[in-house]
């Protein structure tokens, strides 16, 4: 009881009612001004910032062109193989001699270019209509090569004009020599179905091996040329590897999307 009126008497007397009340320590207030602090400089970068991302995709190493497959228009036995694998022939050239029942036939280039693939052998028996080579449609051999990139339809909107592209190609150890630049020539918007990537590449296993996670798009790389190395295109590392690159090389593409602002990511 003498507690209770102690209290009550020093609520009733006006001689503190002058001191000032203390809102809050000064390690509060320096805590809230950083709070706002960050808060308002996150708040300007996801405006006004940019956030760089890619998409990884299989590609390989072309001329532009692209290829063909060459299929026999006749039924019977080959005599004769006149071409080898990597040989350049001009348009109507004869690669293959097939004895049929009325008499020898031979098979020939439809257009210009560079056998990449040579099915048929000698002594093989073919139908009509079997595929007996691939043929690469490139007129001189210093065009350049491409690369296509086989990227996932979803990706294609987000592809800007001129996007860097780096390459890891599969014969160029990566750890020594670096990957592949390059940078985004043409965006195929039409999903390409096995049977037209197969088409273009003159490969029927690639047309399948590119569309197992469904109808990609196709990407066209310019690869960036260079006078000092061997290859004749440039690399992240200085010289690149000692050789040339061959077309239907391999690779795989890592493709730079366009930056997006962060405040993207929340707004529907």
């Amino acid at each position: 009881m003498q507690f209770r009126q102690q209290a009550l008497a020093k609520l009733q007397s006006p001689e503190e009612l002058d001191l000032p009340v203390r809102l809050a320590r000064p390690q509060g207030w320096l805590a809230l001004g950083v709070t706002v602090v960050v808060m308002a400089a996150a708040s300007v970068w996801a405006v006004t910032g940019s956030v760089t991302s890619t998409v990884s995709a299989p590609a390989v190493l072309t001329h532009a062109q692209g290829s063909y497959v060459l299929q026999s228009p006749v039924a019977g036995q080959v005599t004769a193989v006149l071409a080898r694998q990597g040989q350049r022939l001009p348009a109507n050239a004869p690669l293959l001699k097939v004895r049929t029942d009325n008499g020898e036939s031979v098979v020939r280039t439809v257009a210009a270019g560079r056998v990449t693939t040579l099915a048929a052998t000698l002594g093989q028996i073919v139908r009509t209509g079997t595929d007996v080579a691939a043929v690469e449609k490139v007129a001189h051999a210093s065009d350049p090569l491409y690369a296509t990139v086989y990227v996932p339809a979803e990706n294609a909107a987000a592809i800007p004009a001129h996007a860097a592209v780096d390459l890891t190609v599969s014969s160029v150890p990566t750890q020594r020599y670096g990957v592949l630049r390059g940078e985004v020539k043409s965006v195929d918007r039409t999903a390409q179905s096995a049977q037209s990537i197969s088409a273009f590449l003159g490969d029927s296993q690639l047309g399948e091996q590119f569309t197992r996670k469904g109808r990609p798009v196709a990407v066209l790389v310019e690869l960036a040329a260079s006078s000092s190395t061997r290859s004749g295109y440039r690399w992240s590392s200085k010289d690149g590897p000692p050789f040339r690159l061959d077309s239907m090389t391999l690779a795989t593409g890592s493709v730079r999307l366009a930056d997006q602002h962060p405040v993207d990511w929340l707004l529907p």
